[in-house]
């Protein structure tokens, strides 16, 4: 039975690591995203960091349309990374779980 134990145990631990060096990985994963027009390009990671915003000079001129264009583009990019972000962590934490007994609606 301790023998069980401690194979979960290391499981969950080598688990752990992987979902660590997932994440570490999805720092280099990059999204870019664009607003219907072109006008705003925005690039961020899998793990939602912004790394560049690039913003035509015309949208410049109209504070409120480049608030809305902001909150726009930026909502579609972070959708995308969330679930990159979620699907890759969430196969790394599938195929990590230990086969509990009674546990098997979470796999």
């Amino acid at each position: 039975m301790f023998g069980d134990l401690m194979g979960m145990m290391g499981k969950l631990k080598e688990t752990q690591q992987k979902v660590e060096d997932t994440k570490k990985r999805l720092n280099s994963v990059l999204i870019d995203e664009q607003s219907n027009d072109g006008k705003l390009k925005i690039t961020l990671t899998a793990n939602r960091e912004i790394k560049s915003i690039d913003v035509a000079e015309s949208l410049l001129q109209d504070k409120e349309e480049l608030e809305d264009y902001l909150i726009l583009t930026l909502n579609k990019a972070i959708e995308k990374a969330s679930a990159i972000n979620d699907a890759e962590l969430a196969a790394v934490a599938k195929d990590g779980m230990p086969d509990i007994p009674g546990m098997d609606m979470f796999k």
